[in-house]
C-alpha cells in the first residue's frame, strides 16, 4: 500500500511538473504524434483506407490548435514525426484530412513551409 501511495505521489508531482514547463493545455508533439500514429499504415501505402483510429486522431488534431503559433507547432511536429518512416505516400498524406472528413487549417506535406501558416 505505501508503495502504491508512494507512485501515485511521484506520478501526480511529475503531472504537475510537466503542466509548468509546458503550460496548462499547451500542444506537445507527443499528442500529436499519439493521435497520427494509427495512420502509419495508410500513409505508407500499407492500407487501402485510414482505420478509424486515425480519422479520430485527425480530428483531435484538428481540434488543438487554436492559434497562429500553435498551428505552427503543430505542422512541425507532424513533419518531424514523417522524418521516422520510410515509404510514406505523398498523396496519402496530402488527402488524409479530407478522407478523414476533417481537413486541418493547413496542408499535410512533406514540403510545406509551417511558417507560412497565415495568423488565425
Amino acid at each position: 500500500m505505501k508503495g502504491t501511495v508512494a507512485a501515485a505521489v511521484v506520478l501526480a508531482a511529475l503531472a504537475v511538473a510537466f503542466l509548468a514547463v509546458t503550460g496548462h493545455g499547451a500542444v506537445t508533439c507527443v499528442e500529436v504524434d499519439a493521435n497520427l500514429l494509427p495512420c502509419v499504415e495508410y500513409v505508407t501505402g500499407k492500407e487501402a483506407k485510414p482505420p478509424a483510429l486515425c480519422c479520430q486522431g485527425v480530428k483531435r488534431i484538428r481540434a488543438l490548435p487554436a492559434g497562429t503559433a500553435e498551428r505552427r507547432f503543430v505542422c512541425e511536429c507532424i513533419k518531424e514525426a514523417a522524418t521516422g518512416f520510410d515509404g510514406l505516400k505523398n498523396d496519402a498524406i496530402r488527402d488524409l484530412p479530407a478522407v478523414c472528413g476533417s481537413p486541418l487549417p493547413f496542408p499535410l506535406a512533406l514540403d510545406f513551409d509551417c511558417n507560412t501558416i497565415p495568423r488565425a
